[in-house]
């Protein structure tokens, strides 16, 4: 949601960013989009402060990026850089980028204000006051006692070391992997090289029929939670706790269920309530009613915000399939928990989850389709209505 700052108050503006992206930015350039007269706090775009200042590429980053705060309704835009080195050794890759994000931008924006976020403070690039940006900066502890940290803190939010940690998922223990790769194996074993359509209908049939009772598993083990007053751990900011974990058989199942396509778009589709004609359908060889819900994630006009604990309990169950898999076989879970944080408005997530499954198994198509939509800044349907 945008948030009310003034712009003659820097330090709110600078807390918000990391509440913004769920990590704490370095080696980074950061564009906030700023909406009408009250400077309301749109679109906060982070790219590589490399990808912008690289000579031949850096324009066209730039001009992409002021793009999507055109799109967003802007009408100021503010240049946070994160160079992760001192301000002496930074200042000409900040002058650089600046130029650069400057060139791009004055058409729309005109002047762009610039802030720099370094190891040892926070400044103006161009203030020359040693009483207003002394040395290395003012403090960065300023940053951690704003109103808006304050308020984003008592909301929940949370602030992770580094963009890796925000995909981060620790694997099982060894002997559950183990056991889950075997159990992986012998379902799969259960359909290869068959040659009934039937047999291999009836496979995707019953994992599909898994893979629902245990996402209702899940569901019913959150609410469980807030009735009792036990909401713990991961989830506990909606007020639901996780369930316990997968037995590492189901595990195995449920990493060879999602490595079949159709059984694996079938699981996608269940993230949409009342899709569960049209995943029935798909597991059977049959398309139909597949774009109606597939809309609902991606088009505008008939889009749909997430159902919340259906999406947490997706994204608990999607976790512990790749906690309990070999890198090779994580692509699938991996992109699929991309796809649920990018339809929650969650990009920066997005973006290190499908890294990851581009890494787990390059050319994974799906990972791909995901990865040129959030490269675009393409935001989930409900977002792009609800901006229109």
């Amino acid at each position: 949601m945008p948030t009310t700052i003034r712009t003659s108050e820097p330090r709110e503006l600078l807390s918000l960013i990391p509440f913004q992206l769920g990590f704490q930015p370095t080696e980074s350039a950061v564009l906030l989009s700023l909406r009408g007269e009250r400077s309301r706090v749109g679109l906060v775009a982070r790219v590589d402060l490399a990808d912008v200042a690289d000579p031949e590429h850096g324009g066209h980053v730039a001009r992409s990026v002021v793009r999507h705060l055109e799109e967003d309704g802007a009408t100021r835009a503010v240049l946070v850089l994160y160079p992760g080195r001192s301000r002496a050794a930074a200042a000409g890759l900040v002058r650089d980028v600046r130029a650069v994000v400057g060139d791009a931008a004055a058409h729309l924006f005109g002047q762009v204000d610039c802030w720099v976020v370094g190891p040892g403070g926070y400044y103006a690039p161009d203030c020359a006051d040693p009483g207003c940006c002394p040395g290395e900066g003012r403090p960065l502890e300023e940053l951690a006692s704003t109103r808006v940290g304050a308020e984003m803190v008592l909301s929940g939010a949370a602030v992770l070391p580094s963009r890796d940690d925000v995909g981060r998922i620790p694997p099982a223990s060894e002997p559950a992997r183990r056991a889950a790769r075997r159990a992986a194996q012998r379902w799969s074993r259960r359909v290869e090289g068959a040659v009934d359509p039937g047999e291999l209908h009836a496979w995707r049939r019953e994992g599909l029929a898994l893979w629902r009772a245990e996402v209702e598993h899940a569901v019913a083990a959150m609410d469980a939670g807030v009735r009792t007053g036990t909401a713990t751990g991961r989830g506990a900011a909606r007020g639901r706790p996780a369930p316990g974990p997968l037995e590492p058989v189901v595990a195995g199942r449920l990493q060879a269920f999602l490595a079949d396509v159709l059984c694996r778009d079938a699981a996608l589709l269940g993230f949409v309530p009342g899709s569960a004609r049209a995943a029935d359908r798909l597991v059977a060889g049959d398309s139909t009613g597949v774009a109606a819900v597939l809309a609902a994630i991606f088009e505008p006009r008939p889009g749909v915000a997430p159902d919340p604990v259906l999406a947490a309990a997706s994204t608990v169950l999607l976790e512990q399939v790749v906690a309990h898999s070999a890198r090779r076989g994580q692509g699938p879970a991996l992109t699929l928990l991309g796809v649920l944080a990018w339809w929650q408005g969650d990009g920066a997530r997005a973006a290190v989850l499908v890294d990851r499954a581009l890494r787990s198994e390059p050319g994974y198509r799906l990972a791909l389709l995901v990865d040129e939509a959030l490269a675009a800044g393409l935001p989930p349907g409900w977002i792009r209505r609800s901006t229109a």
